[in-house]
């Protein structure tokens, strides 16, 4: 184990730990919901959207999971302030798996789309793009 990957497991942790925007947004544009049957995770995510209906203002989680699933989510939260649903829609695996800065094994990858995956979706049917009840890492 090299120090760089313990620094982003440690970061991991920290984040799963002291989820930063964990809660509910009081009056959120959209909110949406899923989970990873494969783990059990579940998460929920609140988006508030700026005036011009695009870019995110504020985001917040809730749910219960794996440390990777909340990290993700937590790290996530961080990220989406400032991107617009154009932004979210072209977000990929590769960028979730960037962010955590650690190799994730195949089983886990699910746990770390999760996030991502919910976002996604509730941008979609925002937009009126899908309508999806819920979102889940299955597929």
């Amino acid at each position: 184990m090299t120090a760089g990957s313990d620094m982003y497991r440690q970061q991991i942790l920290d984040h799963y730990r002291n989820p930063r925007n964990y809660g509910d947004l009081e009056d959120p544009t959209f909110s949406h919901e899923g989970y990873n049957p494969s783990c059990g995770d579940e998460l929920e995510f609140d988006v508030e959207l700026a005036e011009d209906g695009e870019t995110v203002e504020r985001a917040a989680f809730s749910g219960d999971g794996c440390a990777i699933s909340q990290a993700s989510a937590s790290m996530l939260s961080q990220e989406l302030p400032g991107m617009t649903l154009d932004e979210i829609e072209e977000l990929d695996r590769d960028d979730v798996l960037e962010m955590l800065g650690v190799e994730v094994t195949p089983m886990r990858i699910k746990c770390a789309v999760l996030g991502e995956k919910v976002v996604q979706d509730g941008a979609e049917i925002y937009r009126g793009e899908a309508d999806v009840d819920q979102t889940t890492t299955e597929d």
